[in-house]
């Protein structure tokens, strides 16, 4: 069976907003990233991906994250899912957006380097109920 996926920008750059994002505009999302995981076998759940959003940027697309290691290193932590430059460059997913603001490129991106270096980004979740 195969599986047609429509890859690309969900947003254009100038609409990406500067507040948290809707619950159903973030669940549309991930939505859409896990189609596009499924697409290129990177593992991940719904769940997991939610709460690392939760966690990590409180559903801003424009999150930038100035103040800890990596930014004091030069490459802060951008996005839904906080990814720094080199790490989205390395494990962006073919098809999606290279802009690291972008919801579906970033989560995608994230979710394939969780999945390389740990398993799946449902093994970097701790067992919370999110």
């Amino acid at each position: 069976m195969s599986v047609a996926v429509t890859l690309g920008s969900a947003l254009p750059v100038s609409a990406v907003p500067t507040a948290p994002a809707s619950q159903a505009r973030i669940d549309g999302w991930i939505e859409h990233a896990l189609t596009v995981m499924k697409a290129h076998g990177i593992p991940g759940s719904k769940r997991a991906i939610k709460a690392t959003i939760a966690r990590e940027s409180g559903g801003n697309v424009s999150a930038t994250n100035l103040w800890d290691s990596n930014a004091k290193a030069g490459i802060p932590s951008k996005g839904l899912m906080q990814v720094i430059d080199p790490t989205f460059r390395a494990y962006h997913v073919n098809g999606t957006s290279w802009n690291i603001y972008d919801p579906i490129a970033n989560i995608v991106a994230a979710c394939n380097y969780a999945a390389r270096r740990y398993g799946s980004i449902d093994n970097t979740v701790h067992r919370k109920n999110y």
